[in-house]
C-alpha cells in the first residue's frame, strides 16, 4: 500500500514539476531516482520555545536540553510517540565554524545529549543558520564567501560552501540524522559578483550550487532528514497576499529536502474573540496556499503547534493547546512537531495526545488527508479530510463572526458511503449540528467530526473548554466615524441582554490590510496599549475583556474586545471608540455583533 502510493505521489510530483519548474527541472524529474519524501509520517520534538533568544532572553543550556530530553521520554512512556529531537538554534559556539558548542552553557559538548537520545530510539536533530551570520562569526574559510556588509556567504562562490557542507557529514558522522535549515539568504554574493549579476541571478547561482551539494550529502547519506525553513520562498507575514507570493517558492527544493516550512505561529489577519483561535488560522491559511503552489500535504510543514512559556509563543502555556495540535495533524504534513515545554503536557493529557497520534498517523500514512472549503484568510469555512478503509475524519473550521454550513466532501473514489457520523472534539459553548454530510459551526468555531468506524466512542476527543464559541451571533449597527488621526468611534445602543462583541481591523489608507508590529519581548510593547478599545456610557468607563494582550512579536492587524450587558445602564448609549498608535496614517474599520454564550 505505501509503495503503490510512493509511486503515484512521484509521478503526480513530475506532473507539477513540468507547469511550475524549468525545462532542467522536467528532465531531472524524469531521469533521476524517486525524489526525497519520507518513507512514513514521522513526529519530531524541537526544543525551540522551551526557550528563545530572539523573542525573549531564555538562553539554551545544556540542562534546559537534557530536561526536556527526559520529559520527551517520560512522554515515550505514556505511549506518546517521538522519533527525532530537534536541538534548535544557538548550540554553537560563536566563532566555532559550527564544529564546537557553547560555553559555558554546553561545557561538555553534545555527546551526552547524542548519546541518551541514541539509547532510547531517538535521533538527534541540528538547527543551522545556513549561509547568514546569526549570532556566530566567519570561520577562516567562509571569508572569501561573504558579502559586502559581512552579514552572509556566498554560495557559490569562495569556501563557504565546501566547508559547510564538510560541518554537516562531520555531525552525520557524529550521529546526527536531522538537518534543519534555517535563515539562508540567496541573494548573497561576493562584492564583485553583487554589482555585476542581478539579483535574480545571484539566486538562481546560489540555489543551484546548495541544491546539488545537498543532493551529494543526501546521496552519501540517504538517511539524512533535511528540512527547509526560513529563505526558502514565500510570504509569511500575514494571510491576506494574493498568491503568487512575492517572494516565490521554488519546488525544485523538493529534490532535496523532505519537507517545506510555511512559517512560525503566529495571529492571522482574521480576526477572532480567542488570539490562539487566529493563530490556528494562520498555520491553516499557509499550508492552503503552498499546497496550492503544487507543494504536496505531506511535503508541508506547518510548524503550527508550539506551547510553552517563552515570547516567541506569546507564553502561551497550554491555551487552547488541544486544538492546535488536532489541526497540526490533520493538515497532513509528514513532519508532525511539537514544539516547547514538555512538561506541560502531563497524565491524562499525555494519553489524549497519544490517542490523537494514533488516529491521525493512520490517517496520514495512507497519503489520503485532502483540504476542502475556501481559503482561511478569506474568512470562508474550510477543513481538512483524512479517509481510510474504514472511514472518514474531517477536520473542519468557521473562522468567520456568523454561524455557518460547511458540506463534507468526499475525499476518494473508493470512500465508503457517510453512515452514520459523530462530532468527536469541539469548542465549548455552540454545539455544532451534524446532518448527512453537513455541519453547522459557530462563530469562529473549530471541530471534528468522525464517520464509520471513526464515529465510535472510543474516537471521542472531548471539548474545549478554554475556546468558548457563543451560542448566538448577531451583528448590530454601529456607525463608526473618525475623530482623531488613527481613532474611530460611534454611539451605539446596546442589546437588552447578552455580550457586545467590538471587531477592528486596522488597514492602510488604500484599504490594504496593515500589521503593526510592536516589537517581541522583553521590550516589545503589548498590543493592548497599541489598539486600545475604550467604552463609555454617560462618561463612566465600561470594562472591556480582550484576550490580544499580549506581546506580539510578528504583529497583529486587529482588535477584538467584549462588553458585559449586564453592567450597563438600560436603554442608554454607549460610546466605543477604537485607536490605534501606529505611527503611519491608518483606516480603521469597526463592527459590533450582539452574542450569547
Amino acid at each position: 500500500m505505501i509503495r503503490q502510493w510512493m509511486a503515484s505521489r512521484v509521478l503526480r510530483f513530475a506532473a507539477l514539476a513540468a507547469v511550475f519548474a524549468t525545462p532542467a527541472l522536467t528532465v531531472r524529474a524524469q531521469t533521476e531516482p524517486p525524489l526525497p519524501a519520507l518513507q512514513a509520517p514521522i513526529s519530531v520534538y524541537n526544543n525551540w520555545s522551551s526557550y528563545d533568544e530572539l523573542s525573549d532572553n531564555i538562553p539554551l543550556t545544556e540542562a534546559l536540553a537534557m530536561r526536556e530530553l527526559d520529559e520527551l521520554l517520560r512522554l515515550k512512556n505514556a505511549g506518546v510517540r517521538f522519533d527525532y529531537y530537534m536541538m534548535d538554534a544557538f548550540w554553537f559556539a560563536p566563532g566555532g565554524g559550527y564544529r564546537t558548542w557553547r560555553t559555558p552553557n554546553w561545557p561538555n559538548g553534545p555527546d551526552a545529549w547524542i548519546k541518551k537520545c541514541q539509547a532510547n530510539g531517538v535521533k538527534p536533530g541540528l538547527w543551522f543558520s545556513t549561509n547568514t551570520l546569526v549570532k556566530i562569526q566567519a570561520a577562516p574559510a567562509w571569508k572569501d564567501s561573504l558579502n559586502k556588509d559581512g552579514s552572509a556567504m556566498s554560495l557559490s562562490e569562495g569556501g563557504f560552501l565546501p566547508d559547510f557542507m564538510n560541518v554537516l557529514q562531520y555531525w552525520y558522522d557524529h550521529g546526527i540524522r536531522m538537518f534543519k535549515f534555517d535563515f539562508v539568504d540567496l541573494t548573497a554574493a561576493i562584492p564583485a559578483t553583487a554589482a555585476r549579476l542581478s539579483k535574480a541571478e545571484i539566486k538562481e547561482r546560489n540555489a543551484t550550487a546548495f541544491r546539488e551539494a545537498l543532493r551529494a550529502f543526501r546521496k552519501k547519506d540517504p538517511k539524512a532528514v533535511l528540512i527547509a525553513f526560513n529563505g526558502f520562498g514565500g510570504d509569511l507575514d500575514n494571510t491576506v497576499n494574493q498568491l503568487p507570493f512575492r517572494d516565490p517558492t521554488d519546488l525544485r527544493w523538493l529534490e532535496v529536502f523532505q519537507m517545506q516550512y510555511t512559517g512560525d505561529p503566529r495571529p492571522s489577519d482574521v480576526p477572532e474573540a480567542s488570539f490562539w483561535r487566529s493563530m490556528d488560522i494562520y498555520s491553516d491559511h499557509m499550508v492552503r496556499r503552498f499546497e496550492q503552489l503544487g507543494f504536496p500535504l505531506e511535503r508541508i510543514d506547518s510548524t503550527g503547534f508550539m506551547v510553552g512559556k517563552t515570547g516567541t509563543i506569546y507564553y502561551r502555556g497550554l491555551h487552547a493547546w488541544k486544538g492546535a495540535f488536532l489541526l497540526m495533524m490533520a493538515r497532513g504534513g509528514w513532519v508532525n512537531t511539537v514544539h516547547g515545554n514538555l512538561e506541560l503536557i502531563r497524565g491524562k493529557d499525555a494519553q489524549w495526545m497519544a490517542r490523537a497520534q494514533s488516529l491521525f498517523f493512520e490517517l496520514q500514512g495512507l497519503g489520503r488527508i485532502h483540504t476542502f472549503g475556501g481559503i482561511p484568510g478569506d474568512i470562508e469555512p474550510y477543513g481538512f479530510g483524512g479517509v481510510t478503509t474504514r472511514g472518514a475524519v474531517y477536520v473542519v473550521m468557521n473562522p468567520g463572526q456568523s454561524v455557518a454550513t460547511i458540506s463534507l466532501p468526499r475525499l476518494a473514489p473508493d470512500q465508503l458511503p457517510l453512515g452514520d457520523g459523530r462530532v468527536q472534539f469541539r469548542d465549548a459553548g455552540f454545539v455544532p449540528r451534524l446532518k448527512d454530510n453537513q455541519i453547522t459551526l459557530g462563530a469562529g468555531q473549530m471541530a471534528m467530526v468522525g464517520f464509520n468506524t471513526y464515529a465510535a466512542p472510543s474516537y471521542d476527543f472531548g471539548i474545549q473548554d478554554d475556546v468558548i464559541i457563543p451560542r448566538s451571533i448577531q451583528p448590530l449597527r454601529a456607525d463608526f466615524h473618525a475623530t482623531t488621526p488613527n481613532t474611530i468611534e460611534a454611539s451605539i445602543q446596546p442589546p437588552a441582554e447578552g455580550i457586545l462583541r467590538v471587531i477592528m481591523r486596522q488597514r492602510t489608507l488604500d484599504g490594504s490590510i496593515r500589521r503593526t508590529w510592536a516589537g517581541g519581548p522583553p521590550d516589545g510593547e503589548n498590543m493592548a496599549k497599541v489598539f486600545t478599545i475604550e467604552v463609555t456610557q454617560e462618561g463612566r468607563a465600561i470594562p472591556v475583556n480582550i484576550d490580544y494582550d499580549k506581546i506580539v512579536w510578528s504583529g497583529l492587524s486587529w482588535a477584538v474586545g467584549e462588553i458585559k450587558v449586564a453592567g450597563l445602564v438600560p436603554h442608554k448609549l454607549i460610546l466605543v471608540r477604537f485607536h490605534s498608535t501606529e505611527k503611519d496614517s491608518v483606516k480603521l474599520d469597526g463592527a459590533v455583533y450582539q452574542v450569547v454564550y
